[in-house]
């Protein structure tokens, strides 16, 4: 007799988000009749925000992104993935990460969610009207003088700029208590994040990648956006009017395209499940390259496991965005993941916004970046 089992899973509305697990909930129904698994979805700004502990009361696995990973720790409300995945799956797994994506997840000695999808902020242009991508910051400032770029500045994604030049310039952001950033690194990224947002469309400080990359795709004459998290189905044919390709950041610093912040999505099980086995069992085949390669990539999915990233068909369809961003994504960035970061990464968006638009100092900008952060740490 088949046992009947449905698990409830949450994820993010975009089809990036939401395609590749629900193509896969199907095949997985297949392969063990009797066991469905049904995907809610919520909006990006959504899925930056919301506290884990809130999905995992009502969800059995949940996609989620690693800053949340120092609350999940201290609040209990994760199963750790190692307590019920044999060692050699995810010694493979480890193996098979694009850049940080695995050790995003991992905190205090358990491994709490695996990579199934792997970004960082990357450049984007339309190869129709920018024929090859810039590989200077300058160059970037001087296409923007021609009213050609477009950025997302909605936070959080302006504090990710802030991050991701920093560490570009060789100085990065600190991930342990203390100050924020060193002063002259500080003044140096914010006058660059201003130069370039008073050169930019006012409408850029409402988007997020996802309005700035639909903004790019029927642009007549944006071409470039310098900054924005890799969104491999805009590089689809079809996907949008105009196809949009990805490459390395263009760097501000002398090391080349290094420091991006690392973003892309985990895949979770909540500690209140009544099926940890089942659910292990679903995530490791969900983040192994077999399903990487395939059916998740096939279903609008972005994968995080690196023999999916190597795959000449799947580079094939989407013009090579993996192999062009490869090493950008490879030299990311690992954001801080203690608990109270969420809330620090809210606050520590407006005051960057703040900074760039002329509503206060760089000098209180980031005298108030200093403070929020290391109040942000737990006593």
């Amino acid at each position: 007799m088949v046992r009947e089992v449905t698990l409830k899973g949450m994820t993010w509305s975009d089809p990036r988000g939401y395609d590749p697990v629900v193509a896969a909930a199907a095949e997985f129904f297949r392969m063990h009749p009797g066991v469905r698994i049904t995907w809610d979805k919520r909006s990006l700004q959504g899925f930056e925000s919301t506290p884990i502990d809130e999905l995992a009361a009502t969800y059995d696995l949940m996609v989620i992104d690693h800053p949340h990973v120092g609350a999940v720790v201290l609040d209990g409300c994760l199963l750790p993935i190692d307590l019920h995945a044999d060692a050699e799956s995810l010694l493979r797994l480890e193996g098979e990460t694009v850049g940080k994506s695995f050790a995003s997840y991992r905190l205090d000695g358990h491994q709490w969610a695996l990579p199934i999808d792997a970004a960082t902020q990357v450049q984007a242009i339309r190869p129709d009207l920018q024929p090859a991508p810039v590989q200077r910051w300058d160059q970037v400032m001087e296409a923007a003088r021609d009213g050609a770029v477009l950025w997302p500045l909605r936070p959080p994604h302006v504090l990710m700029g802030f991050y991701t030049l920093s560490a570009n310039l060789g100085d990065p952001c600190a991930v342990t208590k203390g100050p924020l950033i060193s002063r002259k690194t500080g003044f140096a990224v914010l006058q660059a994040l201003q130069a370039m947002a008073e050169l930019v469309d006012p409408a850029c400080r409402t988007m997020d990648p996802i309005a700035a990359l639909n903004a790019l795709a029927y642009s007549p004459r944006h071409r470039i956006i310098p900054l924005t998290y890799l969104y491999a189905p805009y590089a689809l044919e079809g996907y949008r009017p105009n196809r949009i390709a990805f490459h390395d950041i263009p760097a501000i610093g002398i090391g080349g395209p290094i420091g991006s912040a690392l973003g892309g999505t985990g895949i979770a099980i909540s500690a209140r499940t009544t099926e940890p086995a089942l659910c292990t069992r679903f995530a490791i085949w969900l983040a192994s390259a077999e399903v990487q390669r395939g059916l998740y990539s096939a279903n609008n999915g972005q994968p995080g496991n690196a023999r999916a990233w190597g795959d000449p068909a799947v580079n094939a369809a989407v013009g090579n965005a993996y192999a062009n961003t490869r090493l950008t994504h490879e030299a990311a960035w690992l954001r801080p993941r203690h608990k109270g970061y969420m809330a620090f990464q809210e606050e520590g968006s407006q005051i960057v916004l703040d900074a760039i638009t002329g509503r206060t100092s760089h000098a209180t900008a980031l005298d108030a970046l200093d403070q929020r952060f290391i109040e942000s740490f737990p006593e």
